[in-house]
């Protein structure tokens, strides 16, 4: 094994986060819908499928990156606004395992939609020209969009932060989550605000697969992989925890990047043992709350 010199270990850590900011922007979707609605979302892989597929494809059409950036979680969160609205709000107060059955052979759909609209093989990607390249940082060259991913992530994370708490909504989001009855007192449509809820999570999920569309293959099964480890990082940061999302969307990144350095075989069974570390020690996760599941 050739050593290690101290720039390639932090070169592998850059990309450990930014590899872990997609995780954390998948996670902070999930972890949406989950903490203010009490909905295990298993089709969250294939809204962020198809947010590649659409980022892609509004990009091709439109010859704008920027663009795309912007129509794909708009199209996507308006598509969770549909799904919500006709397929999951039928089914709270049953269970929640009811959202969660529907949901994953709802993912299913979505996978084989995908695949009449664009063939089995996806689509090829490229890295807009503006990203594409390298930056100096010091101990080494680092890819500029991966730094682009980076950045988006933290004005996503600053700006949900500030729309939940420094908001009339965010808040009204905030008390329907914890008591919707007395919400519902207060003379505030509950279901316009779990509407939005889904709309934002899910639009959330699909712009983190128009970010992740230029790093990684894009095609039907994208999604399968990448919703087991958007769970492993909801719960290790605490089903429903946003902090925790990001937290642990940045640790899974990390883990998983600095085992392939040493042992590329077992990067992706890294992050499973992450989560079993966490869960022995604190079975809620980072953040999480107990028997959060149980409701």
């Amino acid at each position: 094994m050739q050593e290690l010199s101290v720039s390639l270990l932090l070169l592998q850590l850059m990309t450990g986060v930014a590899q872990g900011a997609v995780y954390a922007l998948l996670a902070l979707g999930l972890s949406l819908i989950f903490g203010m609605l009490t909905v295990v979302n298993f089709a969250h892989g294939a809204f962020f499928m198809v947010g590649a597929f659409l980022g892609v494809y509004f990009y091709g059409l439109t010859g704008s990156f920027w663009f795309s950036l912007v129509l794909t979680p708009l199209a996507v969160g308006a598509f969770g606004l549909l799904v919500e609205r006709f397929l999951v709000r039928p089914l709270y107060g049953r269970g929640i395992d009811y959202p969660l059955l529907l949901t994953f052979g709802l993912s299913y759909v979505m996978v084989e939609a995908m695949r009449v609209a664009f063939g089995i093989e996806g689509m090829p990607t490229s890295t807009p020209e503006l990203l594409r390249g390298a930056v100096n940082l010091g101990f080494g060259f680092f890819p500029r969009y991966r730094l682009f991913l980076i950045a988006v992530t933290a004005l996503v994370v600053a700006a949900l932060w500030l729309f939940l708490e420094r908001t009339r909504y965010g808040l009204i989001i905030r008390a329907g989550s914890r008591d919707p009855e007395i919400v519902r007192v207060l003379g505030v449509d509950v279901a316009r605000v779990w509407l939005l809820v889904f709309g934002i999570g899910t639009g959330i999920a699909g712009l983190s697969g128009a970010l992740a569309a230029p790093t990684r293959a894009v095609n039907p099964e994208m999604g399968i992989s990448v919703l087991a480890e958007a769970f492993v990082v909801t719960v290790v940061g605490g089903m429903g925890s946003l902090p925790g999302a990001v937290l642990a969307g940045l640790l899974v990144g990390i883990v998983s990047s600095m085992t392939s350095l040493w042992a590329p075989a077992y990067a992706e069974l890294s992050i499973f043992l992450l989560m079993a570390a966490v869960l022995l020690v604190r079975p809620q996760g980072f953040f999480g709350k107990a028997g959060l599941m149980s409701g």
